[in-house]
Order: structure tokens, then sequence, then C-alpha cells
């Protein structure tokens, strides 16, 4: 008797068998019903039943759970030519960067479905400034904030990326715009998935974060400026960078001997002014009310 086991409380999606139980270990069998032999036609009768704890419940025949004709591809595709005669979805195959013969397949289930069930917007927060000048301690500060409100949120932290990856890049200005563009294409896909990706990361070109923000729909992409002062964030040097740099250890670093760029039109700017700084906390309450007020933490 073939059988399907699972664990207690578990859900039971299908089986196969004389009989369906739920008893003991959740032991779940089918049990096919008077019209087996005609199982996936319309009018068939009631077709197998699954019985959850001794109620019967009637499955869907095989055919209903299938796409109707009309939702089904008439041409296979092989090197962007279609391999039948009419060939009427060949506008669908297309060439993206150096991939070739690729086609976008869509899902029932879309972002607004994700976000209506995590009851918030997806979007990116980007926090860009020079290094030293906080952006990790508001990234997740932030994090903490919206998570207890409720609310999903995954941070990606320059760094952190760098470890696994962006390993394979260096701080070159081309590995850095592909650094930021491996990022921003995660982000995207964090916020297609309903989830405020917060990404954290020096970014010191502005053509690279436009490109960033081009890349998610309008209003998705939320550009947070830590307006920091250079001798600010070398005193604070939390990681002795700015020392070898000064000392010429360092090639290329941002603020001593490569630029950076500040936003020009930033949602967001958080500024030190002298010795005056907002907490982590402060800071990180100022944007969450942004995403209050423009309706990111509901659905």
């Amino acid at each position: 008797m073939p059988t399907a086991i699972r664990a207690p409380g578990a859900r039971v999606f299908g089986a196969s068998g004389p009989r369906a139980r739920t008893e003991g270990l959740g032991i779940a069998t089918c049990r096919p019903g008077p019209s087996a032999a005609r199982f996936g036609r319309a009018g068939s009768g009631p077709g197998p039943r699954l019985r959850l704890g001794g109620r019967p419940v009637p499955l869907a025949p095989v055919g209903a759970m299938e796409p109707p004709p009309t939702q089904q591809s008439r041409a296979a595709y092989v090197n962007g030519k279609a391999d039948g005669a009419e060939g009427e979805n060949l506008h669908q195959i297309s060439t993206v960067g150096n991939s070739t013969n690729i086609k976008w397949h869509s899902c029932s289930v879309d972002k607004l479905d994700r976000q209506e069930l995590l009851q918030q917007k997806g979007c990116v927060i980007w926090i860009t400034g020079l290094s030293g000048s906080g952006k990790s301690t508001l990234a997740c500060a932030l994090s903490r904030g919206l998570h207890s409100r409720g609310k999903l949120t995954y941070v990606l932290d320059g760094d952190n990326v760098r470890h696994g990856l962006n390993s394979d890049l260096s701080f070159r200005a081309e590995d850095r715009a592909e650094n930021i563009r491996r990022i921003g294409e995660v982000a995207k896909l964090f916020a297609d998935a309903g989830v405020i990706c917060i990404a954290s990361l020096i970014s010191p070109y502005r053509k690279d974060r436009s490109a960033c923000r081009a890349m998610l729909p309008e209003g998705d992409f939320v550009e947070v400026f830590m307006d920091v002062p250079l001798q600010v964030c070398e005193s604070r040097d939390p990681k002795g960078l700015y020392k070898l740099a000064r000392a010429g250890k360092i090639k290329g670093f941002t603020g001593i001997d490569d630029p950076y760029e500040p936003p020009l039109d930033c949602e967001i700017v958080l500024q030190q002014k002298g010795s005056e700084c907002a907490s982590p906390y402060e800071m990180a309450e100022e944007v969450i009310c942004f995403l209050e007020g423009k309706g990111y933490l509901r659905a």
C-alpha cells in the first residue's frame, strides 16, 4: 500500500493508494471515487477523495489543475526560432546582455499578492555616505524598528555582500560599478517579494545609484544620504581604513583619493551638524515616519 507520511499537524496536499487516513502519525493515502475510470473528464462524478480527520474531501480532477489550452505555448523555440509552423509567440524570446534565447516566465502569484500577505509594500531603502558615516548602524536600527512593528525587512550590507556574492570584485571603479549593479538587482528581487530591503553601502557615484533607482517602479527606491563631514568620519575611523589610506597603503579610498558624489535628489538627508549627532534610533524613526507617510507600512 503506497503511503505518504507527514508530521503531526502538517497539511496533506496529495497522496496515492486505496484509502486516505490521518490517524496516528498522519499516514495519508488516496481512495478513488466511484468514477475513477473516468478520472479527469468533466462530469465524471465525485472522483477521488482525501479523508482528513474522518471527513472526505473531494480532490480536483487532474484536468482542472492544468492551464487551459489558450495559456499553453504552442511552439517550442531553439536558437530564437519557432520549432513549429505558427511561431506566434516568437516575440517572447529575447536577448538581455550576453544572455540569448531567454523568456520571462510569469507566475499567478505576483507582488500585490505578496504585499497583501505581508501587509506592507516592498521597496528599497538605499543608504549612502562615506565610510564611517553610520550607514550600517542606521540600517540595523531601521531593521529593528520595522521588525518591532511587525514588518519584514532584509539588510544588504556592502561588506557582508562582499563576503559571498561579490567576493570576486575589487575596489576599482569598474568593479565598484558591478558591485552596485548586483546589489541593486538583488534589492529589486527583495522588493518584488514584498520585503522592505535596506541596502547600506558607500555607493560613491551618482550614475550607479541612479541606475539602481531605474530598476524599480517609481517611488519604490528611497535614497537616504548620511550627510556627515569627512573629518567626522575620519575621526571615527571604525575600521582603521582612513589611517591606512592616509599612509598610502590603500589606494582609491573614497573621500581621500577617490571622490564621493553626494546625492542631488535623494528622499531623505540625515545630517550631523558640528558635534550634534542624533542617535541611530532617532534617525531610524525619521525614516520610518517617511515610510508611514508614503504608505509603505500597509498593503
